[in-house]
Protein backbone atom coordinates (compact mmCIF):
# COMPACT_ATOMS: atom_id res chain seq x y z
CA UNK A 1 0.00 0.00 0.00
CA UNK A 2 0.86 3.68 -0.50
CA UNK A 3 2.42 5.16 2.81
CA UNK A 4 -0.17 7.66 4.05
CA UNK A 5 0.54 11.14 3.34
CA UNK A 6 0.33 12.71 6.99
CA UNK A 7 1.85 9.40 8.64
CA UNK A 8 5.20 10.30 8.95
CA UNK A 9 3.71 13.84 10.24
CA UNK A 10 2.42 11.85 13.28
CA UNK A 11 5.14 9.81 13.95
CA UNK A 12 6.59 12.45 14.70
CA UNK A 13 4.50 14.11 17.24
CA UNK A 14 5.00 10.72 19.10
CA UNK A 15 8.76 11.39 19.33
CA UNK A 16 8.64 13.98 22.42
CA UNK A 17 6.18 15.08 24.68
CA UNK A 18 6.68 18.21 24.21
CA UNK A 19 5.28 18.37 20.63
CA UNK A 20 4.94 20.96 17.49
CA UNK A 21 1.74 20.83 18.14
CA UNK A 22 1.58 21.22 22.07
CA UNK A 23 4.49 24.26 21.22
CA UNK A 24 2.30 26.23 18.78
CA UNK A 25 -1.01 26.24 21.06
CA UNK A 26 1.26 27.66 24.00
CA UNK A 27 2.13 30.66 21.97
CA UNK A 28 -1.32 30.86 20.80
CA UNK A 29 -1.75 31.31 24.70
CA UNK A 30 -3.62 27.97 25.39
CA UNK A 31 -3.47 26.53 28.69
CA UNK A 32 -1.95 22.81 28.65
CA UNK A 33 -4.33 20.69 30.95
CA UNK A 34 -2.07 17.37 31.64
CA UNK A 35 -3.49 14.30 33.31
CA UNK A 36 -2.83 10.80 33.78
CA UNK A 37 -5.35 8.58 33.25
CA UNK A 38 -8.40 7.36 30.97
CA UNK A 39 -10.87 8.28 34.12
CA UNK A 40 -10.08 12.15 33.71
CA UNK A 41 -12.83 12.64 31.52
CA UNK A 42 -11.13 14.42 28.16
CA UNK A 43 -14.35 16.66 26.97
CA UNK A 44 -13.48 18.88 30.35
CA UNK A 45 -9.84 19.89 29.78
CA UNK A 46 -10.93 20.42 26.32
CA UNK A 47 -13.09 23.75 26.51
CA UNK A 48 -11.98 27.00 25.16
CA UNK A 49 -8.55 28.54 25.89
CA UNK A 50 -7.32 25.03 27.75
CA UNK A 51 -6.37 21.77 25.79
CA UNK A 52 -5.59 18.27 27.25
CA UNK A 53 -2.50 16.52 26.75
CA UNK A 54 -2.08 12.91 27.94
CA UNK A 55 1.57 12.25 29.61
CA UNK A 56 3.45 9.77 28.77
CA UNK A 57 7.40 9.33 28.34
CA UNK A 58 8.42 8.26 24.59
CA UNK A 59 11.91 6.82 24.79
CA UNK A 60 12.27 5.86 28.20
CA UNK A 61 15.81 4.84 28.95
CA UNK A 62 17.06 5.09 32.37
CA UNK A 63 14.81 5.22 35.28
CA UNK A 64 16.82 5.36 37.87
CA UNK A 65 16.04 8.96 39.50
CA UNK A 66 12.46 7.94 39.33
CA UNK A 67 13.08 4.46 40.84
CA UNK A 68 15.30 6.23 43.71
CA UNK A 69 11.80 8.45 44.81
CA UNK A 70 9.21 5.27 44.40
CA UNK A 71 10.91 2.11 44.78
CA UNK A 72 11.43 -0.80 41.55
CA UNK A 73 8.58 -2.43 42.72
CA UNK A 74 5.88 0.07 41.37
CA UNK A 75 4.52 -0.29 37.68
CA UNK A 76 7.45 1.51 35.09
CA UNK A 77 4.95 3.85 33.60
CA UNK A 78 4.57 5.56 36.52
CA UNK A 79 8.66 5.71 37.04
CA UNK A 80 8.72 7.00 33.76
CA UNK A 81 6.52 9.78 34.17
CA UNK A 82 8.31 10.97 37.15
CA UNK A 83 11.72 10.56 35.55
CA UNK A 84 10.79 12.52 32.69
CA UNK A 85 9.23 15.64 34.58
CA UNK A 86 12.32 15.42 37.07
CA UNK A 87 14.50 15.98 33.57
CA UNK A 88 11.89 19.17 32.83
CA UNK A 89 9.91 17.16 30.00
CA UNK A 90 6.30 17.95 31.51
CA UNK A 91 7.56 21.61 31.53
CA UNK A 92 4.94 22.52 28.99
CA UNK A 93 1.97 21.75 31.54
CA UNK A 94 0.24 24.25 33.44
CA UNK A 95 -1.64 22.02 35.78
CA UNK A 96 -1.52 18.59 36.29
CA UNK A 97 -5.11 16.39 37.37
CA UNK A 98 -4.39 12.91 38.41
CA UNK A 99 -7.24 10.53 39.31
CA UNK A 100 -6.49 7.59 42.00
CA UNK A 101 -7.20 5.01 39.48
CA UNK A 102 -4.21 2.85 40.74
CA UNK A 103 -2.03 4.47 44.28
CA UNK A 104 0.80 4.28 42.19
CA UNK A 105 -0.39 7.08 39.52
CA UNK A 106 -1.21 8.93 43.21
CA UNK A 107 2.31 8.19 44.26
CA UNK A 108 3.62 9.54 40.93
CA UNK A 109 1.99 12.84 40.61
CA UNK A 110 2.52 13.37 44.34
CA UNK A 111 6.39 13.34 44.29
CA UNK A 112 5.80 15.49 41.34
CA UNK A 113 4.25 18.05 43.40
CA UNK A 114 6.64 17.61 46.49
CA UNK A 115 9.65 18.09 44.25
CA UNK A 116 8.43 20.92 42.09
CA UNK A 117 9.29 18.83 38.87
CA UNK A 118 6.67 21.44 36.62
CA UNK A 119 5.54 24.42 38.82
CA UNK A 120 8.77 26.05 39.32
CA UNK A 121 7.91 29.66 38.43
CA UNK A 122 4.52 29.75 37.36
CA UNK A 123 2.33 31.29 40.15
CA UNK A 124 -0.84 29.19 38.98
CA UNK A 125 0.10 26.25 38.65
CA UNK A 126 -1.77 23.53 40.37
CA UNK A 127 -2.06 19.97 40.96
CA UNK A 128 -5.53 17.93 41.82
CA UNK A 129 -5.83 14.52 42.72
CA UNK A 130 -9.78 13.15 42.07
CA UNK A 131 -11.51 10.30 44.09
CA UNK A 132 -13.34 8.13 41.78
CA UNK A 133 -16.09 5.35 41.92
CA UNK A 134 -15.16 1.39 42.48
CA UNK A 135 -18.47 0.74 41.32
CA UNK A 136 -21.11 1.86 38.31
CA UNK A 137 -24.21 2.56 40.40
CA UNK A 138 -26.00 6.02 41.12
CA UNK A 139 -23.80 6.93 44.42
CA UNK A 140 -20.89 6.45 42.42
CA UNK A 141 -22.16 8.75 39.50
CA UNK A 142 -22.74 11.48 42.39
CA UNK A 143 -18.95 10.73 43.26
CA UNK A 144 -17.67 11.30 39.87
CA UNK A 145 -19.81 14.68 39.34
CA UNK A 146 -18.69 15.90 42.25
CA UNK A 147 -14.77 15.42 41.62
CA UNK A 148 -15.17 16.44 38.40
CA UNK A 149 -16.48 20.00 39.42
CA UNK A 150 -14.44 20.07 42.20
CA UNK A 151 -11.03 19.43 40.99
CA UNK A 152 -11.47 19.80 37.16
CA UNK A 153 -14.04 22.19 36.36
CA UNK A 154 -13.50 25.19 39.74
CA UNK A 155 -9.80 25.08 39.58
CA UNK A 156 -9.59 25.91 36.08
CA UNK A 157 -12.47 28.53 36.14
CA UNK A 158 -10.86 30.48 39.36
CA UNK A 159 -7.30 29.98 38.12
CA UNK A 160 -7.14 30.72 34.34
CA UNK A 161 -10.93 32.16 33.88
CA UNK A 162 -12.32 29.19 31.69
CA UNK A 163 -15.90 29.00 30.78
CA UNK A 164 -17.03 26.18 32.81
CA UNK A 165 -20.87 26.49 31.70
CA UNK A 166 -22.94 24.09 30.91
CA UNK A 167 -22.93 25.54 27.26
CA UNK A 168 -19.29 25.32 26.80
CA UNK A 169 -19.71 21.80 27.95
CA UNK A 170 -21.79 20.96 25.38
CA UNK A 171 -19.95 22.79 22.72
CA UNK A 172 -16.59 20.40 23.92
CA UNK A 173 -18.40 17.33 24.20
CA UNK A 174 -19.42 18.38 20.63
CA UNK A 175 -15.75 18.65 19.17
CA UNK A 176 -14.40 15.74 21.23
CA UNK A 177 -17.68 13.49 19.25
CA UNK A 178 -16.81 14.58 15.85
CA UNK A 179 -12.67 13.80 16.66
CA UNK A 180 -13.92 10.19 18.08
CA UNK A 181 -16.09 9.60 14.75
CA UNK A 182 -13.12 10.53 12.88
CA UNK A 183 -11.08 7.81 14.40
CA UNK A 184 -13.99 5.56 14.79
CA UNK A 185 -14.79 5.42 10.83
CA UNK A 186 -11.01 4.94 10.41
CA UNK A 187 -10.74 1.92 12.43
CA UNK A 188 -13.74 0.39 10.75
CA UNK A 189 -11.88 0.04 7.81
CA UNK A 190 -9.90 -3.07 9.87
CA UNK A 191 -12.72 -4.97 9.70
CA UNK A 192 -11.93 -5.88 6.64
CA UNK A 193 -10.26 -9.32 5.25
CA UNK A 194 -7.64 -7.15 3.13
CA UNK A 195 -7.39 -4.50 5.78
CA UNK A 196 -6.73 -1.35 3.73
CA UNK A 197 -5.22 0.24 7.01
CA UNK A 198 -2.49 -1.44 9.32
CA UNK A 199 -3.03 -1.61 13.05
CA UNK A 200 0.42 -0.14 13.89
CA UNK A 201 -0.39 3.14 11.30
CA UNK A 202 -4.25 3.33 13.08
CA UNK A 203 -2.34 3.04 16.57
CA UNK A 204 -0.30 5.99 15.73
CA UNK A 205 -3.34 8.34 14.62
CA UNK A 206 -5.05 7.36 17.89
CA UNK A 207 -2.13 8.19 20.03
CA UNK A 208 -1.78 11.29 18.40
CA UNK A 209 -5.49 12.43 19.50
CA UNK A 210 -4.94 11.62 22.82
CA UNK A 211 -1.59 13.82 22.97
CA UNK A 212 -1.95 17.37 21.12
CA UNK A 213 -4.73 20.34 20.75
CA UNK A 214 -7.96 19.13 19.40
CA UNK A 215 -8.08 22.39 17.07
CA UNK A 216 -4.37 21.59 15.41
CA UNK A 217 -4.70 18.03 14.81
CA UNK A 218 -8.31 17.49 13.60
CA UNK A 219 -7.63 18.56 10.13
CA UNK A 220 -5.11 16.12 9.12
CA UNK A 221 -7.48 13.20 10.93
CA UNK A 222 -10.01 14.11 8.47
CA UNK A 223 -7.47 14.30 5.67
CA UNK A 224 -6.55 11.23 6.34
CA UNK A 225 -10.09 9.39 7.07
CA UNK A 226 -10.77 10.56 3.38
CA UNK A 227 -7.17 8.92 2.25
CA UNK A 228 -7.80 5.64 4.08
CA UNK A 229 -11.50 5.23 2.07
CA UNK A 230 -9.42 5.53 -1.71
CA UNK A 231 -6.74 3.83 -0.18
CA UNK A 232 -6.20 0.16 -2.05
CA UNK A 233 -4.50 -2.59 0.19
CA UNK A 234 -2.52 -5.36 -0.95
CA UNK A 235 -3.60 -7.59 -3.38
CA UNK A 236 -2.55 -10.49 -0.75
CA UNK A 237 -3.58 -10.29 2.51
CA UNK A 238 0.45 -10.25 4.19
CA UNK A 239 -1.12 -11.27 7.61
CA UNK A 240 -0.96 -14.51 9.19
CA UNK A 241 -3.84 -14.31 11.67
CA UNK A 242 -5.74 -11.43 13.36
CA UNK A 243 -5.46 -10.74 16.88
CA UNK A 244 -6.87 -8.12 19.44
CA UNK A 245 -4.37 -6.41 21.98
CA UNK A 246 -6.13 -5.59 25.08
CA UNK A 247 -4.82 -4.74 28.85
CA UNK A 248 -3.18 -2.12 30.31
CA UNK A 249 -1.62 1.44 28.93
CA UNK A 250 -0.12 1.62 26.07
CA UNK A 251 1.75 4.48 24.41
CA UNK A 252 4.55 3.03 22.07
CA UNK A 253 4.10 2.57 18.90
CA UNK A 254 7.03 0.51 18.63
CA UNK A 255 4.38 -2.31 20.59
CA UNK A 256 1.93 -2.52 17.96
CA UNK A 257 4.73 -2.64 15.38
CA UNK A 258 6.51 -5.33 16.65
CA UNK A 259 3.32 -7.50 16.47
CA UNK A 260 2.64 -6.87 13.23
CA UNK A 261 6.37 -7.37 11.92
CA UNK A 262 5.76 -11.16 13.59
CA UNK A 263 3.27 -11.66 11.04
CA UNK A 264 0.17 -10.45 12.55
CA UNK A 265 -2.73 -8.06 11.91
CA UNK A 266 -3.33 -5.51 15.36
CA UNK A 267 -7.35 -5.57 14.16
CA UNK A 268 -8.90 -3.91 17.54
CA UNK A 269 -7.21 -2.73 20.81
CA UNK A 270 -8.91 -2.31 23.90
CA UNK A 271 -6.12 -0.96 26.51
CA UNK A 272 -5.61 2.57 27.73
CA UNK A 273 -4.87 5.19 24.87
CA UNK A 274 -6.46 2.78 22.90
CA UNK A 275 -9.60 3.56 20.62
CA UNK A 276 -11.75 1.35 22.87
CA UNK A 277 -13.37 3.28 24.92
CA UNK A 278 -11.19 6.29 24.93
CA UNK A 279 -13.17 7.49 21.28
CA UNK A 280 -16.35 6.71 21.60
CA UNK A 281 -18.87 8.55 21.09
CA UNK A 282 -20.11 10.54 24.26
CA UNK A 283 -24.07 10.29 23.69
CA UNK A 284 -25.88 13.63 25.01
CA UNK A 285 -29.61 14.67 25.63
CA UNK A 286 -31.14 18.22 26.35
CA UNK A 287 -32.99 17.04 29.53
CA UNK A 288 -29.50 16.56 32.09
CA UNK A 289 -27.09 18.71 32.73
CA UNK A 290 -24.11 17.95 30.67
CA UNK A 291 -21.80 16.99 33.27
CA UNK A 292 -23.74 14.58 34.66
CA UNK A 293 -23.69 12.99 31.07
CA UNK A 294 -20.43 12.73 30.90
CA UNK A 295 -19.06 10.94 34.25
CA UNK A 296 -21.75 8.69 33.10
CA UNK A 297 -20.37 7.88 29.89
CA UNK A 298 -17.00 7.51 31.35
CA UNK A 299 -18.13 5.41 34.06
CA UNK A 300 -20.13 3.21 32.19
CA UNK A 301 -18.00 3.07 29.40
CA UNK A 302 -14.30 2.60 31.68
CA UNK A 303 -13.39 -0.65 31.05
CA UNK A 304 -10.58 0.05 34.46
CA UNK A 305 -9.82 -2.15 37.08
CA UNK A 306 -10.50 0.31 39.50
CA UNK A 307 -14.64 -0.73 38.77
CA UNK A 308 -15.02 -4.21 41.38
CA UNK A 309 -18.58 -4.64 41.14
CA UNK A 310 -19.36 -7.62 39.62
CA UNK A 311 -21.42 -6.59 36.52
CA UNK A 312 -18.51 -4.71 35.80
CA UNK A 313 -15.76 -7.51 36.21
CA UNK A 314 -18.01 -10.03 34.17
CA UNK A 315 -18.27 -6.88 31.56
CA UNK A 316 -14.91 -6.20 31.19
CA UNK A 317 -14.52 -10.01 29.42
CA UNK A 318 -17.82 -9.45 27.64
CA UNK A 319 -16.68 -6.61 25.84
CA UNK A 320 -13.65 -8.15 24.85
CA UNK A 321 -15.08 -10.64 23.52
CA UNK A 322 -18.17 -8.47 21.48
CA UNK A 323 -14.61 -6.73 20.42
CA UNK A 324 -12.88 -9.55 19.04
CA UNK A 325 -15.88 -11.29 17.19
CA UNK A 326 -16.54 -7.71 15.54
CA UNK A 327 -13.62 -7.49 14.17
CA UNK A 328 -12.31 -11.11 13.38
CA UNK A 329 -9.57 -11.62 15.73
CA UNK A 330 -7.93 -15.19 15.83
CA UNK A 331 -6.83 -14.41 19.36
CA UNK A 332 -5.97 -11.88 21.48
CA UNK A 333 -2.64 -11.20 23.39
CA UNK A 334 -3.44 -9.73 26.83
CA UNK A 335 -0.65 -7.37 28.14
CA UNK A 336 -0.02 -5.67 31.44
CA UNK A 337 3.04 -3.05 32.02
CA UNK A 338 5.72 -4.97 34.38
CA UNK A 339 4.72 -4.74 38.45
CA UNK A 340 0.92 -3.01 37.45
CA UNK A 341 -0.81 -4.06 40.21
CA UNK A 342 -4.54 -3.75 39.28
CA UNK A 343 -4.14 -5.43 35.85
CA UNK A 344 -1.81 -7.72 37.06
CA UNK A 345 -5.17 -9.49 38.43
CA UNK A 346 -7.65 -8.51 35.76
CA UNK A 347 -4.91 -10.02 33.08
CA UNK A 348 -4.94 -13.53 34.70
CA UNK A 349 -8.80 -13.63 34.97
CA UNK A 350 -9.53 -11.72 31.99
CA UNK A 351 -6.71 -14.25 29.92
CA UNK A 352 -8.51 -17.10 31.59
CA UNK A 353 -12.27 -16.49 31.13
CA UNK A 354 -11.76 -15.49 27.64
CA UNK A 355 -9.75 -18.42 26.66
CA UNK A 356 -12.18 -21.23 29.01
CA UNK A 357 -15.47 -19.36 28.65
CA UNK A 358 -15.34 -17.63 25.13
CA UNK A 359 -12.65 -19.96 23.28
CA UNK A 360 -10.05 -17.24 22.57
CA UNK A 361 -6.27 -18.37 22.14
CA UNK A 362 -4.93 -16.20 24.85
CA UNK A 363 -1.53 -14.79 25.22
CA UNK A 364 -0.59 -13.10 28.57
CA UNK A 365 2.71 -11.07 28.91
CA UNK A 366 4.08 -8.88 31.19
CA UNK A 367 6.07 -6.17 29.17
CA UNK A 368 8.38 -3.44 29.89
CA UNK A 369 7.12 0.08 29.48
CA UNK A 370 9.83 0.61 26.31
CA UNK A 371 9.09 -2.05 24.10
CA UNK A 372 12.91 -1.98 22.77
CA UNK A 373 14.09 -3.00 26.58
CA UNK A 374 12.15 -6.61 26.04
CA UNK A 375 12.00 -6.47 22.35
CA UNK A 376 13.94 -10.16 21.60
CA UNK A 377 12.04 -11.75 24.23
CA UNK A 378 8.42 -10.54 23.05
CA UNK A 379 9.15 -10.86 19.58
CA UNK A 380 9.47 -14.93 20.09
CA UNK A 381 6.78 -15.01 22.13
CA UNK A 382 4.08 -13.70 20.10
CA UNK A 383 6.13 -15.60 16.79
CA UNK A 384 5.15 -18.30 19.13
CA UNK A 385 1.76 -17.41 19.57
CA UNK A 386 0.96 -16.99 16.08
CA UNK A 387 2.38 -20.19 15.23
CA UNK A 388 -0.03 -22.26 17.78
CA UNK A 389 -2.93 -20.38 16.34
CA UNK A 390 -2.60 -21.73 12.79
CA UNK A 391 -1.64 -24.81 14.06
CA UNK A 392 -5.37 -24.55 15.53
CA UNK A 393 -6.67 -23.84 12.13
CA UNK A 394 -5.24 -26.86 10.40
CA UNK A 395 -6.42 -29.28 13.59
CA UNK A 396 -10.52 -27.79 13.13
CA UNK A 397 -9.85 -27.76 9.52
CA UNK A 398 -9.08 -24.70 8.59
CA UNK A 399 -6.87 -22.38 6.62
CA UNK A 400 -3.95 -24.64 5.23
Amino acid sequence: MRDLKHLIYFENLLVNSDNELIQQAKKDGKICAAYTCENVPEPLLNLDGVFSARLRAPRTGSMEMGTYYMTSLLCEYSRALLERALEGGFNFADCVISPDGCSMMNRCVENMEMLHTMDGGKDKFFYEFMEIPMKCDDNGLNLYVVQCQNHILKPLAETFGIDTSDAALREAVKKHNHLCEVIQQIGEFRKEENPRITGYEFCVLTMASFVTPYDLIIGKLEETLEEVKKRKPEKENPYRVRLAVVGSEVDDVDYIKLIEECGAYVCVDRYCMGSFPGRVPIEMNDEEDALTQICRHYMNMGQCPRYMSTNKLKGRKKYVDQLAREYNADGIIYEQIKFCDPWAYEKMMGGFVLEENYGFPVLQVDRPYNIDAGAGQMRTRVQAFIESIEIKKIQKGGEK
